[in-house]
């Protein structure tokens, strides 16, 4: 039987809302100082709210103001934010204010997060990847309301969020596109935009903000700070992975290792003549140490999930590598370059905390719950991808016709980290992690089934090549130096190993341990990749430290 109903009920019930701050709107902007009353009239308790707090942009005028709603009157909502990074992101639960969150990563925030899901502060809906956090925006995490920021906002409400885009479009378009409210933060109000990142028929509201949002240079690596080590280990990557399956194009973690292979292309991948053979193609922040492989000639594009602070002229100088728009200034987007980190790329090489015997990996240990942002993403082997690449190819391991390739799904790690704790370990933390806040599974990164290749200052272990997981437990233990699984491996099963090419040593490489020194880097210092730049990167002020 056909039910008689209104079609119409999600949209009539926004207007109602909207009514109750029309005295406070001209047109859609309202006053600075009008924001908590805004806000109060317009979330409604167990509402789901989007907060826009990604690895980098955050909104924070509008978390602030939420943080300081009265919880008479706004209380038990359900958050979603991409990256808990503020600590008012935590206070809205502290004060009743929310009680539910689903969330990609929390980072700085990850021991309170911890401690908040173990005291019943915070119920915790699930830890997402992006991708899979920003998808259920569309399908059963439809949100009522959003608040995001952006660099400038016209008199028609156009929107423009310039270097640092990330994942306002997504964040929007999930409410504009089903009756929820999009609220802005903006740093100007100006008569027109540069560019029309977001057209003003999808805002509700607009509130100049009491200062520019803040930006942080999450993935700026001090050459200086760059061991002999992790050259090493960097050598070793190039030689027996890069080198090896032809990786055209890659993510790159965000850490000292693979900066120390990003400035070893203009000399020891020279010196090896790979320039135009590897690492021609990018999905990866503009990372400062990435400048001389550009300048060099190395790199053929860059596609960037975010900004980071100091790059936006050479950038701007430099179209022809990074997307931007006619304004100069680059066109990030978070969604979309996850997709590309998931599907797209040869390669994606990272680090983590934890390796177990196995091969699972994760970046949550004990009393710390930092969730996972994209590696999941990146660091998995998409079944549904059908384009070839060598590098895809070279994963295949029988002559079946109906065998396919995978991705490079690469980790690199010491075998020791923060305080002399072992990485290689027999079972995770996040299985007693998963108990202790009651979660359905326990929060691995990046499991073993995906992982290709491990690397650490011993040598590599070619993961995919094993045909048992005693096999591939034999070859991680083989290159987890003296940690207590890298103990059980012994000399015989080594050269076993060694000989069947599962696991290499660098002498099996060519690699020359004497030649791992620093003066092997193209830039020693953050004053190197001013020059590289000719005078275009401007480091934020904590890494000028020469004279």
């Amino acid at each position: 039987m056909k039910v008689r109903r209104s079609w119409t009920q999600q949209r009539d019930a926004k207007n109602a809302r909207m009514e109750k701050v029309s005295s406070l709107l001209n047109g859609k902007f309202a006053k600075t100082e009008d924001a908590k009353e805004i806000l109060e009239r317009l979330i409604e308790p167990n509402d789901k709210v989007v907060i826009e707090g990604d690895n980098q942009k955050q909104a924070d005028f509008l978390s602030r103001t939420l943080a300081s709603v009265d919880p008479e009157r706004v209380h038990d909502l359900h958050m979603i934010i991409s990256s808990i990074s503020r600590p008012e992101h935590l206070d809205i639960f502290d004060k009743g204010i929310a009680s539910k969150i689903d969330f990609a990563y929390s980072g700085a925030q990850s021991t309170r997060v911890s401690q908040m899901i173990s005291s019943g502060r915070m119920k915790v809906g699930a830890i997402h990847t992006y991708l899979e956090l920003f998808g259920r925006l569309f399908i059963d995490l439809i949100p009522n309301v959003v608040l995001v920021a952006a660099e400038k906002a016209d008199r028609n409400g156009n929107l423009y969020t310039g270097f640092n885009t990330e994942e306002t479009p997504t964040i929007v378009e999930s409410a504009a596109f089903k009756n929820g409210i999009v609220i802005v933060q903006a740093n100007e109000i100006v008569d027109q935009v540069p560019r029309v990142d977001i057209p003003g028929d999808q805002i509700d509201v607009i509130i100049p903000a009491d200062k520019p949002y803040e930006l942080e240079p999450l993935f700026t690596r001090d050459p200086q700070n760059i061991t002999e080590i992790q050259i090493l280990m960097a050598m070793m990557a190039i030689r027996g992975i890069y080198e090896k399956h032809n990786v055209q194009s890659l993510n790159h973690g965000v850490g000292f290792n693979t900066s120390a292979i990003e400035l070893l292309l203009p000399t020891y991948g020279e010196k090896l003549g790979l320039k135009g053979k590897i690492c021609r193609n990018w999905e990866l922040n503009p990372t400062p140490t990435l400048i001389p492989a550009i300048e060099s000639g190395w790199v053929e594009s860059v596609h960037s999930f975010g900004g980071e602070v100091g790059m936006e002229k050479y950038i701007a100088a430099r179209p022809d590598i990074f997307f931007v728009g006619k304004d100069c200034s680059m066109r990030s987007n978070r969604a979309l370059g996850q997709v590309a980190g998931q599907y797209a790329i040869d390669m994606f090489i990272g680090s983590t905390l934890q390796i177990d015997k196995y091969g699972n990996s994760s970046t949550v240990t004990a009393g710390r719950v930092p969730g996972f942002g994209g590696a999941p993403n990146m660091g998995s082997n998409p079944t549904g991808r059908r384009h070839s690449t060598p590098a895809w190819q070279a994963m295949k391991t029988t002559d079946n016709p109906l065998d396919k390739g995978q991705k490079l799904v690469v980790q690199m790690v010491e075998t020791f980290g923060a305080k002399k704790q072992p990485v290689f370990v027999d079972q995770l933390d996040a299985v007693d992690v998963q108990k202790e806040i009651n979660m359905e599974n326990a929060p691995v990164m990046i499991y073993s089934e995906d992982t290709t290749h491990i690397v650490t200052e011993e040598g590599i272990a070619y993961l995919y090549k094993t045909d048992s997981m005693a096999e591939r437990q034999a070859a991680i233990e083989a290159i987890a130096g003296v940690t207590p699984v890298g103990l059980r491996s012994n000399a015989n099963q080594l050269q076993d190993l060694r000989n069947r090419g599962i696991v290499a040593l660098p002498e099996d490489l060519g690699v020359h341990r004497g030649e791992a020194k620093r003066s092997l880097l193209a830039a020693q210092n953050m004053s190197d990749l001013v020059k590289w730049s000719d005078g275009l990167y401007n480091p934020p002020a904590k890494f000028r430290s020469w004279s």
